[in-house]
């Protein structure tokens, strides 16, 4: 029996962002599974609803991130936020949309901040808290034609390793788990894109571009990410924080 089911989350109030399908929807599911309430968050509304229907124990909210002053109005009263959603483009710097680059950061970093800033008082007042941030190989990596989420998911790590700092006086741990390439709908587009870019059939993106740099061949499931974030909301965790969790397949080892 995984250990965050042998704990149980009962009685905690979980916000998961991004929640609608991939990562997101495994770790609302997971996390429900524990015992959480979970608060689905996405701007895919029939998404969330969808994943609330089918499973018990989550709550659906639709909100787009990129509307800072909405995510100021997402509950406050949250034990565990996992900080999830993500948007990518593919262009090289010199062609890169300024405002591309703008709402990414937007939304892969400054409203994991403003929910951060907004829970983390609910999370100091009860002595517990769990902030779990979905970054990537790319927080620790960098990659061609990517600089808007390379650039948010470094600053992303930062943010975590500060938060875990503050928070470890009031029993509160900081995160990050780091994918690689996970089988998301947000990679499949991806697959898409860098095959225009690269002028190369969608297998060879596959191969020659997404799993070259991993040991591991093979694209990673959502549901092993949320595993990873279940155990770090666990009771094995409690001294686990500032740190970063690659799931990338031997990537970094290189």
């Amino acid at each position: 029996m995984p250990i965050a089911d042998a704990a149980g989350l009962a009685g905690r109030r979980a916000l998961v962002t991004g929640a609608a399908s991939g990562i997101g929807a495994s770790c609302a599911v997971r996390l429900a599974r524990a015992g959480a309430h979970v608060v689905a968050v996405d701007v895919d509304a029939g998404g969330v609803k969808t994943l609330a229907r089918d499973h018990p124990g989550i709550e659906p909210v639709t909100c787009d991130l990129a509307d800072l002053d909405t995510v100021d109005l997402l509950p406050a009263d949250i034990d565990v936020l996992v900080n999830n959603a993500g948007l990518q483009h593919v262009a090289a710097v010199h062609e890169f949309p300024p405002d591309r680059f703008s709402l990414i950061l937007r939304v892969m970093l400054e409203a994991p901040f403003r929910l951060v800033r907004r829970t983390l008082p609910h999370m100091y007042a009860s002595g517990w808290g769990r902030v779990v941030n979905i970054s990537s190989a790319h927080g620790l990596r960098a990659s061609a034609y990517k600089a808007a989420y390379v650039t948010a998911k470094h600053g992303l790590e930062g943010l975590s390793k500060v938060v875990a700092l503050e928070g470890a006086e009031h029993g509160v741990t900081s995160n990050c788990v780091n994918p690689a390439y996970v089988r998301t709908p947000l990679v499949e587009k991806q697959i898409t894109d860098q095959a225009r870019t690269h002028g190369i059939s969608e297998d060879e993106v596959l191969e020659r571009v997404m799993l070259a740099p991993v040991a591991v061949k093979r694209l990673i499931e959502p549901e092993e990410v949320a595993e990873m974030v279940a155990y770090l909301c666990g009771p094995a965790s409690d001294s686990i924080s500032g740190s970063s969790f690659t799931i990338d397949g031997g990537w970094t080892a290189h």
